[in-house]
């Protein structure tokens, strides 16, 4: 069993961050709701525990606390932002709002003897997000950092080992953040780094074999990370024990269908390839509006998947590659949420399974990355840019037709040719091609055009949940935009999105 830190979530929006930044520190990590009672924490036996930060003020009657018995477990606490206001508050001392408040970039001093900051200048940038602050400390804790503006930016009480930062280490914004919470974790906790992805994926497979021994075990394959790297996980685990169904419904980008096969047709699994794409176009036909495409390709995924099931027969385990994102913005204690996961994505009642498997539920998506990589998946499926569900459909603004789509597929294709040949592939989190439904005026060599206006999108993103426009190099647009011209019928016009999110959304529709 690994180390484990419990990270105690006060509706703060870079919880999934801090639970981030403590995995990449090789320490398995979970995030609770604030309110977990103590019993249940003591059982994940933690070697630390951290408090993240949050919207409240902490001195209101209503404001979220914890039990007051974490403070007197013996294990080390810290809290970050609002958890440092908790702990304050909770163990005597008291938090204010001042007249100034600090956002942003903060030149901050450090008492160097602390713990966390051991090794590290005396002096550098945090990452303040604060109204109230510190300004009595509990008895027995020192100051340890301070800024002009926060006489208490850390504090400490080496006897208890409990600490606070006001600032946030998890974001990139503050100099030395990681080193900061490596030290909580190795020097404080006791950390041994026991978390690593070859681990992980060796105890993973041997629950499987245990869970499933002789039983059959069936998978809706999208050709996405999470579907893939589940697949390649069962394959390794119960081989022909498992059945993919890999529904092709015509939407896919170029070339993709062909290499989900090539990637899983010989690996000692049963897979199914399902050519639907002439089904899926009849049914979309004339239909433009955004929301009625993705309930007709819902709805037509599933009468596929279970016209492929029945022929099976029964089936003891499906298996869903719910990922530990989905699981925190489905909702925990007082935090909003976001919005409700259910990866098994409306598949028919009747489809006769006794459990579903989720072997990715405790990891993110770049851990997810790097277990497909442990797992032999080639880059060009552990790399594949997010996609949605109805895939291509709802980047072809408005009524959908094989030629559109022709269209978009191929200068898609050169989109992400130009952005890996640049080097920009993993700097750049998500991007494509939307085709427009607006039809322009261009001229091609003496010859007047009345063609399509292609939309190209790339965006910067920690989490999806907000996300800034790419500043990609206009030498490299214009090579995209060249080769898009001169390459694909049908396009007289390029344009580049340069929208956030909000008050946009990443995709079109």
């Amino acid at each position: 069993m690994n180390q484990t830190v419990v990270i105690l979530d006060f509706g703060g929006q870079y919880n999934q961050l801090i639970a981030r930044r403590v995995r990449e520190c090789g320490v398995y990590c979970e995030v609770l709701p604030y309110h977990t009672p103590v019993e249940k924490i003591l059982e994940k036996k933690p070697i630390g525990i951290i408090f993240t930060g949050g919207p409240n003020s902490v001195y209101l009657e209503n404001a979220p606390r914890c039990s007051k018995e974490v403070f007197e477990l013996g294990i080390p606490v810290l809290g970050i932002c609002y958890g440092i206001q908790v702990m304050a508050h909770m163990l005597g001392g008291h938090v204010t709002s001042p007249d100034s408040r600090e956002y942003g970039k903060t030149e901050t001093k450090y008492d160097t003897a602390c713990p966390l900051f051991d090794g590290l200048p005396p002096q550098g940038i945090t990452w303040m997000s604060h109204t109230d602050y510190v300004d009595q400390m509990p008895e027995g804790f020192s100051m340890a950092a301070y800024t002009d503006s926060c006489p208490t930016a850390a504090m400490q009480n080496t006897e208890k080992k409990l600490y606070g930062l006001q600032f946030h280490p998890e974001v990139l914004h503050t100099q030395n953040g990681k080193e900061m919470l490596h030290n909580f974790l190795y020097k404080v906790c006791g950390a041994q780094g026991d978390w690593t992805m070859g681990d992980y994926a060796q105890n993973a497979i041997d629950a499987i074999r245990r869970k499933v021994g002789n039983g059959k075990v069936l998978l809706a394959l999208s050709g996405g990370v999470d579907s893939s790297v589940a697949a390649a996980l069962l394959a390794k685990a119960v081989g022909p024990q498992l059945t993919c169904i890999f529904v092709d419904h015509g939407l896919m980008r170029k070339n993709e269908g062909d290499e989900v096969e090539t990637a899983f047709a010989d690996k000692g699994m049963n897979f199914i390839r399902v050519n639907a794409q002439d089904r899926f176009l009849d049914k979309l036909s004339g239909v433009s509006e955004p929301e009625k495409k993705r309930k007709i390709i819902g709805e037509e995924f599933i009468r596929v998947f279970e016209a492929e099931a029945k022929k099976i027969g029964r089936v003891d385990y499906l298996v869903q590659g719910t990922i530990y994102p989905d699981v925190i913005e489905s909702g925990a204690g007082d935090a909003a949420v976001i919005k409700s996961h259910h990866n098994v994505g409306g598949l028919p009642d009747y489809v006769d399974f006794k459990e579903i498997i989720e072997p990715l539920r405790p990891l993110f998506k770049d851990e997810v990355r790097k277990l497909g990589k442990e797992l032999g998946l080639p880059d060009y499926l552990v790399w594949r840019q997010p996609f949605p569900g109805p895939g291509l459909a709802i980047r072809v603004i408005g009524e959908i037709t094989k030629e559109k789509l022709d269209i978009l597929r191929d200068a898609d294709a050169i989109f992400r040719e130009e952005i890996a040949e640049a080097h920009l592939d993993r700097d750049i989190h998500q991007y494509f091609a939307v085709l427009t439904s607006m039809r322009s005026v261009g001229v091609m060599g003496d010859s007047r055009t009345y063609d399509y206006t292609l939309a190209l999108r790339g965006v910067t993103t920690t989490d999806f949940m907000t996300a800034d426009w790419a500043r990609i190099p206009y030498e490299v647009l214009e090579k995209v935009s060249n080769r898009i011209i001169n390459e694909v019928r049908g396009v007289n016009r390029i344009v580049y999105d340069i929208t956030s999110k909000p008050p946009a959304t990443i995709e079109w529709e």
